[in-house]
């Protein structure tokens, strides 16, 4: 069904910037754009339907690159025991930690963490996403992390968002493997992978290198497991020290490089040559009290596309705003508003791979935008909490955001 929308604005975001244009029109055929243009420049068209705007700005549907939106429980008491002065390696002592976290996924049904995840993935449509990642990791063996990634694939098909699951199999070391990480990554690339890839549970395979996860050697074996599947990588690299993960990343043409805090500029110079993307967290570093800034000048210097996204998880970035984020970005990490919505839109397409359809406003593009209340596209950054006016369009129609509970 061939659809106009009219009187609006569009920050297209073609090339990572706003690309505005005013007084705009949008023709959408069926899931895609057909025509975006000036409003004066509408082709004459026969439309089922013609739908006033009102003089909102829209804009390609939010992309949300990077949550572990599926967990059972969760750690608030943590958090708690966290700003009482308790450091992490005393909680994890206690059984805290991912350990709590893996041991509640374990003990869930998949439809009690469906349920859960669902009302998360509800917060995240209202905010104006359309698309997001779910990543696996609490499971830690294959029926746990079978469960999971069914759980992202239910929500694909119940809600509307287009999600893409990525198998995190490699994000610790569950406690059956205490002192035998080599035997867990020989696990994950010689069994889990294979095994959920036939059953088509996984988009992307991601790992977490860091000295209290893997070495870059066994994340590399990953990589290869992943390579042998035909899979794309992701990684967890330098959050918390310097391991030239995003270098390693690179050199397997990774679709991104996530966190980064600790990035150097030879591995910014490798992610350049690679293509890719650098994908920050702006809640994780809030949540944890970071001081450690991801370089920003380096990956503009080199040209790094750069993402944003909620990290949503139960331990260190419990967010369910990605708008939030975006405010974030911009006063945590000093970037422009503009930056940071192309970090939601263009970028995060690209750090899942889907930039073929995704994240800009162009004819062919998957039809998924949000027409916002604002005034300019900025506001989208600068209003901190609140839910801003919006109407949200995904694959052509109207999403009823009030009918979903």
């Amino acid at each position: 069904m061939r659809q106009v929308w009219r009187n609006c604005h569009a920050a297209t975001m073609v090339d990572g910037v706003y690309s505005a244009i005013p007084h705009a029109a949008i023709v959408t055929l069926a899931d895609r754009i057909e025509w975006i243009g000036l409003d004066t420049d509408l082709p004459a068209v026969d439309a089922a339907q013609v739908h006033d705007l009102g003089g909102a700005w829209v804009t390609p549907g939010l992309i949300d690159c990077h949550t572990h939106l599926v967990f059972g429980g969760n750690r608030s008491l943590e958090f708690e025991q966290r700003l009482q002065g308790v450091d992490y390696a005393t909680i994890a002592a206690q059984g805290g930690g991912i350990a709590s976290t893996v041991r509640a996924t374990r003990a869930a049904s998949e439809d009690a963490l469906y349920v859960s995840a669902r009302q998360r993935a509800l917060h995240l449509l209202r905010d104006g996403v359309t698309t997001l990642e779910v990543k696996s990791g609490y499971g830690l063996d294959l029926p746990n992390e079978r469960k999971m990634l069914r759980v992202a694939r239910r929500l694909g098909r119940t809600l509307p968002l287009t999600v893409q699951a990525t198998c995190l199999a490699a994000h610790a070391l569950p406690p059956e493997y205490a002192g035998r990480a080599d035997d867990y990554i020989d696990e994950v690339a010689r069994r889990m992978l294979p095994v959920l890839a036939a059953e088509g549970l996984v988009d992307a395979v991601d790992a977490f290198c860091e000295h209290l996860a893997f070495s870059t050697e066994q994340v590399e074996r990953v990589f290869k497991a992943a390579a042998h599947l035909s899979l794309p990588v992701k990684l967890h690299a330098e959050q918390l020290s310097s391991l030239h993960g995003a270098t390693l990343a690179a050199r397997y043409g990774a679709l991104s490089a996530d966190h980064l805090e600790y990035l150097t500029e030879s591995d910014v110079v490798a992610m350049a040559a690679a293509g890719t993307v650098a994908v920050l967290l702006p809640g994780a570093f809030y949540a944890l009290r970071e001081t450690q800034l991801p370089p920003l000048d380096l990956l503009r210097r080199h040209g790094v596309p750069i993402a944003i996204s909620s990290d949503l998880n139960p331990g260190t970035s419990p967010v369910l705003s990605l708008r939030l984020m975006l405010g974030m970005a911009c006063t945590l990490f000093r970037m422009t508003p503009e930056e940071a919505l192309a970090g939601v839109t263009t970028h995060a397409a690209r750090a899942l791979g889907l930039q073929a359809t995704h994240g800009v406003l162009a004819p062919g593009k998957i039809a998924d935008f949000v027409a916002w209340n604002v005034a300019h596209p900025s506001e989208l950054a600068y209003w901190i909490g609140g839910d801003l006016p919006k109407r949200i369009i995904r694959h052509g129609g109207v999403v009823d955001v009030a009918g979903l509970h």
